[in-house]
């Protein structure tokens, strides 16, 4: 064919994108049944990504979901420069709220195994 054009992702990115997806949609489901309300999913703003963004009550929680065999390695594939950047991102998100950076709010890292188990870390940002 004259205008045989290859797809720029991979299988293997196609994969992992969507084994991403899964995850979130695994992590939306577990915070929905402790009575979270979401309010953004795959949220961009200048800084980057934030993966979910819930209401617990008057609280914004913010999640970096992670998806990997074992929920160990899993935690092993956010750095500091990542936490940080998610850290700008929800500074930037709470800019458009009521009550601006003085929104009750954390940040929280939500680890997906291979058999869809999850694990949450609450105020990640704080954890270490």
């Amino acid at each position: 064919m004259p205008f045989d054009f290859q797809n720029d992702v991979s299988a293997t990115g196609q994969t992992n994108y969507h084994a991403g997806i899964s995850a979130e949609k695994t992590v939306e489901h577990t915070y929905g049944r402790r009575g979270a309300r979401l309010r953004e999913a795959r949220w961009r703003g200048p800084y980057g990504e934030i993966d979910l963004i819930f209401s617990e009550g008057e609280t914004v929680v913010f999640v970096e979901v992670k998806k990997s065999r074992t929920h160990a390695q899993a935690a092993q594939r956010l750095t500091a420069r990542q936490m940080q950047r998610i850290l700008h991102s929800a500074d930037h998100y709470l800019g458009s709220c009521p009550k601006g950076a003085l929104t009750d709010a954390r940040l929280d890292v939500a680890l997906v195994d291979a058999q869809g188990v999850v694990e949450i870390i609450e105020n990640a940002s704080l954890a270490a």
